[in-house]
């Protein structure tokens, strides 16, 4: 106990103390660490062990993968082998067998080629006495040509010379009946559909007609108005004559007075004064140019409506309001005797017709067909024809262009660069000669028969010429002495032909050759 409180020991015995503890703790830890490293020693060597095993399986696995890999290809290789092997041998047969086609013709080629030697030596026999026999014909032509000239007198140039010639004259001839021949088919074939077009459109229009004149009777109840209408020294009709630009002829011609001018408009216009004076009463210088100005805006504003109202009749819109008034100008200008309004209008309904029946844009050929003589009724008179300053007018006014070449070319003047042209062309030449729309003036009307009949016995062998059927036939005469049944058919053609170049005329004109025998004796 003393030893115990004795402080000295007590603290070696505490060192003691720890000191044991502390190696038996190390020695604790130092058993635990061999044993961790023992137990750690034993799983890796049994992981090593497992992996080794595992990458055996592997292994052998990759080994049969190699093998069966290999096989595969070594299988596919001595396919492709084989393939080609196959080719190889259908190759070398095709070359044996072309070999042997060869070789065939070869053989062949050399028997042909011995056959063409053996052919060949007798032809060169036979051109021998080809030759030979050419020779004695020659010998044997000139004989007989020799003795040709003794007996005609003739040379063989001038024989040879004198059968070209009627040679030629039969060629000609038959040439012609040929070209007849042709025509006429040509005609049948070509016409058919178009006859049918033509004379459907004429069938489904119809339209007025008008007589030219260039004077307009003015009729009044009694012959007393005539000197009212005179004036006082005629100083009435003069201020009327002034006024309108028209003459005013007061004759004996009973209860009536004539209007001479060329305008139509003017014309109009004092027939309309005139009318309006004599109601009136109040006839005077004055009073006659009121009533005058005052008329002349009346006709003005009829002219722009008569435009109008044709405009919208035709179903055609966007018209320019200067070519609204032309248009309605056309009411008091004719052409031939036939009232040019009706006469736009009429064709403008044959262009829609026919463009429909060809299938073509019918709007586009009504509008064309009604401006188409839109050149005839202008302020200025123009120094080209009516068509080029028709044109000219289209053109100004925005018009399309194959509107504008369809008015050009309807005479010609230009050339036609649409369908729609030659459309508006056949239904003018429909509409104006049609019987009984238009009238000739009567001196170019004989000029023009005086002309044909004129043509036709310029010919050698022509007796007499007929013009008949108002000039749409010609009738020749020949003598059957001078002129053969050929002949007849040559002058024939000749004729028209010439006509054709040379003269101006409406529609056709048929040529008839009469060729007759006759025979006369007297019973006494």
């Amino acid at each position: 106990m003393e030893l115990l409180m004795n402080p000295l020991i007590l603290q070696v015995t505490l060192v003691w103390y720890l000191v044991v503890g502390c190696a038996a703790l190390l020695i604790g830890a130092g058993v635990a660490y061999l044993i961790i490293i023992t137990v750690q020693k034993n799983r890796s060597t049994s992981i090593i062990r497992e992996a080794e095993a595992e990458a055996e399986i592997i292994k052998q696995q990759k080994i049969l993968q190699a093998k069966e890999k290999f096989l595969q290809l070594k299988e596919e290789h001595e396919k492709i082998i084989n393939e080609k092997n196959s080719k190889i041998n259908q190759r070398e047969n095709a070359i044996k067998q072309h070999e042997f086609s060869i070789s065939q013709k070869l053989e062949e080629y050399q028997r042909k080629k011995n056959e063409v030697e053996v052919i060949k030596e007798n032809l060169n026999v036979q051109l021998n006495l080809v030759e030979k026999k050419k020779e004695e014909l020659e010998r044997v032509h000139r004989m007989q040509v020799e003795q040709l000239e003794t007996i005609s007198g003739l040379s063989a140039e001038e024989a040879k010379a004198q059968l070209t010639e009627s040679l030629k004259e039969e060629a000609r001839a038959e040439a012609i009946l040929f070209v007849n021949e042709i025509i006429d088919e040509a005609k049948m074939a070509a016409n058919k559909e178009a006859k049918n077009i033509v004379v459907k459109t004429i069938q489904r229009v119809a339209t007025e007609t008008a007589i030219e004149n260039s004077v307009t009777v003015f009729h009044i109840d009694s012959d007393e108005m005539k000197g009212r209408i005179i004036g006082r020294e005629g100083r009435n009709i003069r201020a009327l004559e002034a006024a309108t630009g028209v003459e005013v002829i007061v004759d004996d011609t009973p209860e009536a007075i004539i209007l001479s001018g060329f305008d139509p408009v003017r014309r109009e216009i004092a027939r309309l004064s005139l009318h309006q004076l004599v109601t009136d009463g109040r006839i005077h210088p004055a009073r006659i140019e009121e009533i005058v100005a005052k008329t002349t805006r009346q006709i003005e504003e009829e002219i722009v409506e008569v435009g109008k109202r044709t405009a919208i009749d035709l179903g055609i819109h966007g018209l320019h309001p200067e070519l609204t008034r032309l248009i309605g100008k056309m009411k008091y200008r004719s052409s031939y005797g036939q009232n040019l309004l009706q006469h736009s209008r009429e064709v403008a309904n044959l262009s829609a017709i026919m463009a429909s029946e060809l299938g073509l844009n019918a709007k586009l050929a009504r509008r064309a067909g009604l401006l188409h003589d839109i050149g005839k009724v202008p302020d200025d008179e123009p120094e080209i024809p009516h068509a080029l300053f028709g044109m000219k007018l289209a053109e100004k006014y925005k018009e399309k262009p194959e509107i504008c070449n369809a008015i050009g070319s309807h005479h010609d003047e230009i050339e036609m660069t649409t369908l729609l042209a030659p459309i508006v062309q056949v239904c003018d030449a429909i509409s104006g000669a049609r019987p009984g729309a238009r009238r000739e003036i009567v001196e170019s009307y004989i000029k023009r028969l005086k002309e044909l009949e004129a043509v036709a016995l310029s010919y050698p062998g022509v007796l007499k010429t007929y013009a008949i059927q108002a000039g749409r036939e010609l009738r020749v005469i020949v003598g059957s002495e001078q002129v053969t049944d050929k002949e007849a058919e040559t002058l024939s053609y000749e004729i028209a032909k010439r006509i054709q170049d040379e003269m101006t005329y409406p529609g056709q004109i048929k040529i008839t050759v009469i060729r007759e025998t006759r025979a006369i004796n007297y019973a006494k």
